[in-house]
């Protein structure tokens, strides 16, 4: 497979373009908007059961999805033959594979004991899926290089927010990151894909975001629903984590078609060996004859 090219270094490309003015709007509204505040209440999760010893259980637990969807794809990943996808890719799809490991880790630590300590760290976590997965839609739907500067945009501009968030109170700029980088990659998805790029599926990836934000808003509905059996909150966690299926999908299924030559080239190997095996018996068969 032929390596892409180098990109343009010239100006910027009209979805570039697009992607800038974007990425400064939601800057500002995240500089000079109005400060918001976290809900009194955030830590008071509906479902806060103790299960063999865990606190919260179904809450921490609940969160071991994004750490195998994470391991998984790192392992996929690894096998994937370095010349089958480009290098920006291959960044972007690790940093969001390890950024769910993180957020794994982030969010069991958070919900075993919530505090504002806890949702600190869940909250850092959060930022790499953040940015390998707009980093991996701009990359694939943009270009090479905006693949790379919104990805490093996320992590500046999310890092920031969730320290700003720690010393003045204000969530607005974590909302901004949360809320408008899904917006971005819903605006990324309808354009065209790029030849040669991942074939992730960014509608899924909102449609399965959109689904666990509902969940995490009816937490306490849910758990009086479903007869004390599990909170909106816990599903949202499976739920969430469901919005990683798109990528490992897409990485499985590029996993096969290179995998797939090999299968090919290797049978017919095999079968080449028989052919002098029957040349040869088929000879001594003649020999046994005209004795």
């Amino acid at each position: 497979m032929p390596l892409p090219s180098a990109p343009s270094t010239t100006g910027l490309s009209r979805p570039e373009a697009c992607l800038l003015v974007g990425a400064c709007a939601l800057l500002g509204l995240a500089l000079f908007g109005p400060a918001m505040l976290d809900s009194a209440h955030q830590h008071g999760f509906a479902d806060q059961r103790t299960l063999l010893g865990i606190p919260c259980a179904l809450d921490v637990l609940s969160n071991l999805p994004f750490a195998i969807a994470g391991i998984l794809g790192l392992a996929w990943l690894v096998r994937l033959p370095h010349a089958a996808m480009d290098g920006v890719s291959r960044a972007l799809v690790a940093l969001f594979l390890a950024g769910l490991v993180c957020t794994s880790v982030g969010s069991s630590f958070y919900h075993w004991r919530p505090s504002d300590f806890g949702l600190f760290w869940d909250r850092l976590g959060m930022v790499l899926p953040f940015a390998g997965l707009l980093g991996l839609a701009a990359a694939g739907r943009v270009s090479g290089r905006a693949g790379i500067a919104t990805a490093g945009a996320v992590l500046l501009g999310g890092t920031s927010a969730v320290l700003w968030w720690a010393l003045s109170g204000n969530v607005l700029p974590w909302a901004v990151v949360q809320l408008g980088g899904m917006l971005v990659v819903l605006a990324l998805a309808v354009l065209p894909r790029r030849a040669g790029s991942l074939a992730v599926h960014l509608g899924a990836v909102i449609a399965f975001y959109g689904v666990a934000k509902l969940f995490e808003a009816a937490d306490h509905a849910i758990l009086e629903a479903t007869g004390q059996w599990v909170s909106g909150h816990s599903l949202k966690h499976l739920i969430a984590a469901g919005a990683a299926l798109p990528v490992l999908s897409a990485l499985a299924a590029l996993l096969q078609r290179t995998n797939a030559p090999r299968t090919v080239a290797a049978t017919g190997q095999n079968g080449g060996q028989h052919r002098p095996q029957s040349r040869s018996t088929t000879a001594r068969t003649a020999r046994r004859q005209g004795a």
